[in-house]
């Protein structure tokens, strides 16, 4: 890492983190968490089946912190009661907090989200808060005591990557204290790429690796665009023009022509 970077207290090891649903297959996922290096992985309480045992195996093998997940919850009160079983059943204070206010979009809603946030942080939970990027809704859930705060590069699962740049360039400049991590949306390596160089302090996708040919592959270039696009930052990005100008100054000129 070109800087230590910490959550909660604890020491992370990159700044990609990686979603655990709809791989191919558990070798699949395991391959992936071990080409991207994750500084965490999310799980959801939600997941079921007859292999959720080996799941939970795999996790534990895998070496990183778990990040469950809210994922599903339309209520404040469904959400900390969700986090309560989490905490409960894999043993961690992390709660990445979710409270969905449409089903099309899947929009947080953030009525809901500040106050279910306001709730686990008094109760000891470290709260990671999916949001959009509103300024408003971000500023009250710092203010509240989230240790990360998650807006959205563009509707969950959608691929479309980083919609609105200029918003996100605005939550860095307004809330330089607060951990920004891009929660959904990211479809390609260079998006992931952007939300770095906007200022973000870290990414979280799922689908954009899970969905791939090559699971692992795709990992590992994920990683990669986001330790590119985080020395961009910190190395200091030329401003964009709105002109032409010389990459070379003229200092005097080799040949001279009268005028006419």
């Amino acid at each position: 890492m070109a800087e230590e970077f910490q959550i909660g207290g604890v020491r992370l090891r990159s700044r990609l983190m990686l979603g655990t649903a709809r791989y191919p297959s558990p070798a699949s996922l395991s391959a992936s968490i071990a080409a991207a290096k994750p500084a965490a992985i999310t799980v959801s309480l939600r997941r079921s089946g007859p292999d959720g045992g080996s799941f939970h195996n795999l996790l534990a093998e895998a070496g990183c912190p778990l990040l469950p997940n809210t994922a599903g919850c339309r209520s404040a009160a469904e959400a900390v009661a969700c986090a309560h079983m989490c905490r409960e059943l894999l043993g961690t204070d992390w709660i990445k907090l979710e409270v969905i206010g449409d089903d099309d979009t899947l929009q947080p809603e953030p009525f809901g989200l500040v106050d279910a946030a306001r709730q686990l942080v008094d109760e000891g939970f470290v709260v990671f808060a999916y949001t959009t990027e509103d300024l408003v809704v971000a500023r009250r859930l710092h203010e509240v005591g989230c240790a990360a705060i998650m807006p959205w590069g563009s509707m969950i699962g959608s691929g479309c990557g980083i919609e609105h740049p200029d918003r996100l360039r605005s939550l860095r400049s307004r809330l330089p204290e607060a951990v920004l991590i891009v929660d959904a949306g990211i479809g390609r390596p260079s998006d992931a790429a952007q939300a770095m160089e906007l200022g973000m302090d870290a990414v979280l996708l799922n689908s954009a690796v899970a969905g791939a040919d090559d699971p692992p592959a795709m990992a590992q270039a994920f990683a990669e665009a986001v330790a590119a696009g985080r020395r961009a930052w910190r190395a200091g990005m030329i401003p964009r023009l709105g002109m032409a100008q010389a990459s070379t100054p003229a200092l005097d000129v080799p040949f001279w022509q009268e005028a006419d």
